[in-house]
Order: structure tokens, then sequence, then C-alpha cells
């Protein structure tokens, strides 16, 4: 994500406190986040809110990562060992490339994934070389902060369809201890990004994604560049909304409710923080 080097320190906002989620059923909740960028690493109040909502979920065997700075097609799986960290991003002070999340590899997840996967006949490459990017770690960093948990990053592979099936493929994973965890945005225009303000396309997108989330309509969810207010501006594309999808068809079988353990604006700009979590 080329973000510009002139940001300056992220506003502080009141914190949104998380829900306590209701006792899990065996299954895992299933979190889509917004992973805001590098310099999220200095935000106390999100960074805590992170650390909170970490603390209230189950507390995952491994992590299952599917971030918006990795597409691939066909659904790639990344490194099931510890690698360097992928840096995506320019134009930053130094201390921002020297961030490290030593976490380790999921080797058994990565078989599990690609059973599932074939016994669907969906392709599953393999990149063994590519490290977890700003979208996965920046937010790991601060809810499991001991780089305990395995973690494995799976690209997305397509179109929004083939995410939310993609997602449904992955649904079995909940019982088995895994946390099945998007990192993107659901507003993401950099024409705004740095602005004060926030605009009110993003007011009426940002609604608009927590009415169709709430009540899982997932053909809204789905269509959302013809079903959504101001999708255009809000996604011009629409990489960062894509995780979501993925999270909703891992939780479609099995969702007793959705909530939102953040919200708020970033920086009080066109960024909605909202991030969401689907139990059941």
């Amino acid at each position: 994500m080329p973000l510009a080097a002139a940001c300056t320190e992220p506003r502080r906002e009141t914190m949104t406190k998380p829900e306590a989620p209701r006792p899990t059923t065996g299954r895992m909740p299933v979190i889509f986040a917004a992973h805001g960028a590098p310099i999220l690493l200095d935000d106390e109040a999100w960074m805590g809110e992170l650390a909170a909502w970490a603390r209230a979920l189950p507390r995952p065997r491994s992590i299952l990562m599917v971030s918006a700075h990795w597409e691939a097609r066909p659904a790639t799986l990344g490194a099931t060992r510890t690698l360097p960290l992928v840096y995506d991003f320019h134009g930053f002070p130094e201390r921002y490339y020297q961030t490290q999340y030593p976490a380790p590899g999921a080797p058994e997840l990565a078989e599990r994934v690609r059973a599932l996967l074939g016994a669907r006949r969906m392709p599953v490459a393999d990149d063994p070389e590519r490290g977890l990017d700003h979208g996965a770690y920046v937010p790991l960093v601060a809810m499991y902060p001991e780089a305990d948990v395995p973690v494995l990053q799976l690209s997305l592979p397509g179109e929004p369809e083939e995410l939310f099936e993609l997602g449904r493929a992955l649904a079995p994973l909940r019982a088995e201890g895994v946390l099945v965890f998007g990192s993107g945005f659901l507003t993401h225009n950099m024409r705004y990004a740095f602005r004060p303000g926030v605009p009110q396309w993003a007011r009426e997108f940002d609604a608009w994604a927590a009415d169709a989330l709430a009540r899982f309509d997932v053909d809204a969810l789905l269509d959302f560049r013809a079903r959504a207010p101001a999708a255009a501006t809000a996604l011009p594309t629409w990489e960062h909304y894509a995780p979501v999808l993925v999270a909703a068809g891992a939780a479609a079988e099995h969702r007793e409710r959705t909530h939102f353990p953040i919200t708020g604006w970033w920086m009080d700009g066109a960024f909605t923080r909202r991030s969401v979590q689907l139990d059941g």
C-alpha cells in the first residue's frame, strides 16, 4: 500500500470497548480487522483495542490470515516456517522497517487447507518464500504480541463469489481451533488519506456495510459494487474489502450473531476502523 511519507501522528479517539463474546459452541469465531498501516503501531489507543479484542477471543491453536495485500490466483499458501516480514510499503521512517514478528509457521494447517480446497476441486499453490505482509503482521503485533501462535497466510484469489466460496471451504477449521482472520479496510480511498474530516460517502458506506453484516445479507455483501452507496468512492479498488468476503464464507454455515468490537474513524478521516466478529 503506497502511503505517502508525510504521515502525521495518529489522532487519538475514544476507545470502543469490545463486547464480551458469548460462550463459544466449540467453534472459533471468524474475524475481520481494519489493519491501519505501519503507523498503527504507534497508536496506543487502537493497539489497546486490538489487544483487548484478542483477550476476549478464545485462544487459537493457529491463525489462517487473509490480507488485502496479497492477491494471487490460484489461492496460494505462504511460508510454513518463520521468515522475514514483507515490508510492502515505502517512504516511512526507518523504525517501521525494523518491526519483527517471528511467529511460528503452521505446516500442519497448510496441509489441512490444501486438503479442504482439494476436496472441493479448488486449485491451490505454494509460495514457500513469502513472509507475512503488513496487513497480516500489524494487527498480530497488537493482538498476539508474544508471536507464539502459529500463522499461515493465504492469498486472495479472485472475484467476490470465489472469495466467499473459499471461506466456505475453510469453515471446518473453526472446529479445529483455527482463527480465520481477514485483514483489510471497509473503506479505502488513498486520495483521502490523512485528510481530516469524515466524508459523507464514507459514513454512508460504513453504515451500509454494518447493516449488511449485521443482517448477514450475503447477496448484498457480494454485490456491494452495485448495492452499496458510494461504493466506487469508498473502494476505488476493492482488495481491502475482499477479506471480509472470505470471513463471511467461513461463518456462513454457523453464525449466531455479528458484532463490531472496534468502530470509529482512523485519524478522524475517511478510513473506517470497523472490525467484525462473526460468532456461531
